[in-house]
C-alpha cells in the first residue's frame, strides 16, 4: 500500500487578499490594540470571575515570552497574536454548521455567529488558540451600551467569535469608492488594532498588491516569519523579529 501523502498545490487565489505585519522589535506590549479592539468589536469585559477560568473575549491578545527562573525573569517585547485569517484554515473543515467560512471576495475567514452551534470544534483545531466562545450574555450596564459600534453584530451566549481583521471597515471603504467611481487605495483605512498602536507595530493592507505598504516591508525586510507555517495553514500575519 503507497503510503505517501499527495503534494498539495495551493492556487493563487489561497495566497490571500488582506494581510498584515507586525514589528515586534518595536511593540512594547502596551494592549493598546487589545483595548481599540475591544471597543470596535463590541467585545465584552468578562470580569474577574470568568477571567479566572479563562473564558476572556480579546480577539486579540499580547504573548509574552520569559527569559530566566523565577524571581528573576525578564520580559522579552510583546508579540501580538490575533486570527492569522489563514489561507488554508484547519477551523472551516471540522465546523459542522458551516459557521467558519472562506469569504470568497476578501479570503478572509470569516465567522457566521446565527449559523454557530457553539461545539467549539474550530477551536479545538485551531493552532493559534486566537477563538473566544460566549459562555454567558454578558450584562452591560448604563450608559455603557452607547459605546456599542453599530457596525458590528453583539453576540449572544453560545457562539464562537473571533479577529475578521475589521471587515466592517474593509467593507465601507470598498463602499465609499464604489460610489465615487474609483478604486481603493492602500493605506485609506486600517484596522482598529493597527490605527490604535502608538509605536506603528502593527501594519495592514493588501499583500496581493505589489505597491503596498505591506507588501513593500515584507520585502524590505525579508526576515519575516509566520508563525506554524509549517502546518500548511497559509497564514496572512507576517511577523519581524531581529536583523
Amino acid at each position: 500500500m503507497n503510503s505517501k501523502i499527495p503534494e498539495i498545490k495551493l492556487s493563487e487565489e489561497q495566497t490571500g487578499k488582506w494581510g498584515m505585519v507586525i514589528d515586534q522589535d518595536i511593540c512594547t506590549g502596551c494592549q493598546a490594540c487589545v483595548a481599540a479592539c475591544a471597543m470596535e468589536n463590541n467585545l465584552s469585559f468578562v470580569g474577574e470571575v470568568d477571567a479566572g477560568y479563562g473564558r476572556s473575549m480579546h480577539w486579540i491578545r499580547i504573548e509574552r515570552f520569559w527569559e530566566g527562573e523565577y524571581p528573576e525573569v525578564k520580559m522579552t517585547p510583546g508579540q501580538p497574536m490575533m486570527c492569522q485569517q489563514c489561507g488554508s484554515a484547519p477551523c472551516e473543515p471540522v465546523c459542522p454548521a458551516f459557521a467558519t467560512v472562506h469569504s470568497q471576495a476578501e479570503q478572509l475567514n470569516l465567522q457566521v455567529y446565527n449559523r454557530c452551534v457553539g461545539t467549539r470544534y474550530c477551536a479545538n483545531n485551531c493552532p493559534y488558540q486566537v477563538r473566544s466562545f460566549n459562555w454567558r450574555d454578558y450584562v452591560r450596564p448604563e450608559p455603557l451600551p452607547n459605546q456599542l459600534n453599530p457596525d458590528v453584530t453583539v453576540r449572544r451566549m453560545g457562539v464562537m467569535e473571533k479577529c475578521t481583521f475589521c471587515i466592517q471597515r474593509i467593507h465601507k471603504a470598498e463602499d465609499k469608492a464604489k460610489s465615487e467611481g474609483r478604486e481603493l487605495t492602500d493605506g485609506e483605512f486600517t484596522t482598529a488594532c493597527a490605527q490604535a498602536c502608538p509605536a506603528n507595530a502593527i501594519t495592514f493592507g493588501r499583500i496581493d498588491q505589489p505597491e503596498s505598504l505591506v507588501s513593500q516591508l515584507i520585502r524590505k525586510h525579508g526576515h519575516g516569519v509566520k508563525h506554524l507555517e509549517e502546518l500548511g495553514t497559509l497564514p496572512s500575519v507576517t511577523y519581524f523579529k531581529g536583523g
